[in-house]
């Protein structure tokens, strides 16, 4: 069986400083590629890429539509596009925007689950709202791995209380305990795979 080798991550209000926790604890060499939406605004500067450089041990950028993926590489949506998975490509499209937003989450985690299934990991942190929750609520329903910031630590806890409420999450932990997990489900089989809430 695969390994759980695409994780896609979705944040919004105070979502950097929580996203620069969080890749700073993936290893180098990590078993997965990493794909994440930060809500901002269409006009704000596209530092993202190398404040998580700086952050952790893993290339990241801004990628191309119809780019390859590759492992251990993290992809961030650019500003004003929609970031959404095919089968060995990232994609990007001006669609309509969803929850208000574009970037979206859900749009992110929809396209993962269908292309990936069970290899998915969905991760929800800090943000206001509910994006990522209908999106979320997909990568279960397609067999992955939902995972969501427990919301006492969130700087804002709107989005991780949606997730909670309405899907069936795998995880619910304090941030600094999400990129260890991600380590060890990307080297476990999923046919290995335990639920531990």
């Amino acid at each position: 069986m695969a390994n759980k080798d695409i994780v896609v991550i979705g944040a919004s209000y105070g979502g950097v400083e929580a996203l620069k926790v969080l890749i700073s604890g993936l290893p180098e060499g990590f078993h997965a590629s990493v794909f994440l939406v930060q809500h901002r605004r269409s006009t704000a500067p596209g530092l993202l890429p190398l404040i998580l450089m700086k952050a952790g041990p893993l290339p990241a950028s801004f990628p191309a539509d119809f780019e390859p993926i590759e492992r251990g590489h993290i992809y961030v949506a650019p500003p004003d596009y929609h970031m959404m998975l095919e089968r060995g490509l990232v994609r990007l499209t001006h669609d309509p925007k969803e929850n208000h937003v574009r970037p979206a989450i859900d749009a992110l985690f929809r396209s993962a689950a269908y292309a990936y299934g069970p290899r998915v990991v969905g991760v929800v942190l800090t943000g206001l709202l509910h994006d990522g929750t209908a999106g979320l609520w997909v990568v279960k329903d397609r067999g992955g791995t939902a995972i969501v910031q427990d919301p006492e630590g969130a700087i804002a806890p709107s989005m991780p209380q949606s997730a909670l409420q309405n899907v069936a999450v795998d995880y619910c932990l304090p941030l600094d305990e999400i990129a260890p997990l991600l380590a060890q489900l990307a080297s476990t089989p999923t046919s290995r795979l335990f639920c531990d809430p």
